[in-house]
């Protein structure tokens, strides 16, 4: 795999620092029962990288302290992690929100066929992949089967409440481009998925978030085997919008990786750019203090115009709709 960390210093992105920290996000680690071209963990199913039990208990601990409402769980699969309901379950009852990042086929392997259920009953918001509403292109990113397993996985948790009205479930899906585009604008999109899911198959859900794919990793490699990363680049440089500098996800958010290793954002943890404590080593989530953070540099390099390009992107979709 190419190395893109060499490639993202070139360009000079704008400074940026930290606000309120509002939502800590944890990568529980890169084991996923998929592999996707986009995928900017690398993450598959012969990965063996996993949090172990004494860094979750750094996570708890750290969210009982520092004030975050929200709790954004990641991977690779997080649901595949041992101890993943066990978070869940001790988040909610110490009061947070939590989000679960779930690929949809997940709900559909063997053992997991009380997933949804659990969920729904810890009242867990779901984000969900589900890069375009046609077969034919999410089979082409994800893998033969993918799009049907999606789709049962998807009327499973319609069937809970998911996406109903009034339910609370929020269920809400996100798109990716499928090469080195930017994405359509995100209401339009929305409106086009909701049609076609709610007439093709009876799936409904809340919004669509539509991010960007990120020039690192398996993408970005991709993109130097195919001569592209610097076209790429250039699209992303030439997008910036400074108004979107505000609202970028790493203001208000930390990214833990499965060692306990923190950062500023879920990239910059896969480019190896940690936040450092007093410029000597890598902090670790049991000795992060949150009002420490605040007003703090933001470690940026050029992968952060994906960020901020057209209508921005971030963990929770476009940043100006």
């Amino acid at each position: 795999m190419h190395a893109t960390l060499p490639l993202l210093a070139r360009r000079g992105f704008p400074p940026l620092r930290r606000k309120r920290l509002e939502t800590l996000q944890v990568n529980l680690g890169y084991r996923c029962n998929q592999s996707c071209l986009h995928c900017h963990v690398n993450a598959g199913p012969t990965r063996t990288e996993m949090m172990s039990p004494p860094v979750l208990e750094d996570v708890i601990a750290f969210l009982a302290r520092s004030g975050a409402a929200t709790l954004d769980i990641t991977g690779g699969a997080p649901e595949l992690h041992p101890q993943f309901r066990s978070l869940v379950s001790r988040a909610r009852r110490l009061g947070k929100h939590v989000i679960d990042r779930c690929n949809l086929t997940i709900l559909q392997e063997p053992g997991q066929d009380d997933l949804a259920a659990f969920l729904a009953a810890e009242q867990v918001e779901i984000i969900a992949s589900l890069p375009c509403y046609t077969l034919e292109l999410v089979e082409r990113q994800r893998g033969a089967g993918v799009y049907e397993r999606s789709i049962a996985a998807l009327r499973t948790l319609n069937a809970l409440g998911y996406g109903q009205p009034g339910s609370g479930l929020e269920l809400h899906l996100v798109y990716n481009p499928q090469g080195p585009s930017l994405p359509p604008p995100q209401a339009t999109l929305e409106i086009d998925y909701k049609r076609e899911l709610g007439a093709r198959h009876g799936v409904v859900f809340n919004r669509l978030y539509t991010l960007a794919n990120m020039p690192i990793q398996r993408f970005g490699s991709t993109l130097v085997s195919q001569r592209r990363f610097d076209e790429y680049m250039a699209l992303l440089v030439a997008s910036h919008r400074d108004e979107n500098l505000d609202a970028v996800m790493c203001r208000s958010l930390v990214s833990v990786d499965w060692q306990g290793n923190v950062y500023d954002c879920d990239f910059n943890q896969m480019l190896g750019l940690p936040l450092v404590q007093a410029g000597r080593r890598p902090l670790k989530i049991g000795e992060l203090a949150a009002p420490a953070l605040e007003g703090a540099a933001i470690t940026v390099r050029d992968h952060c115009y994906g960020c901020t390009a057209g209508q921005g992107s971030s963990c929770g979709g476009a940043l100006d709709g």
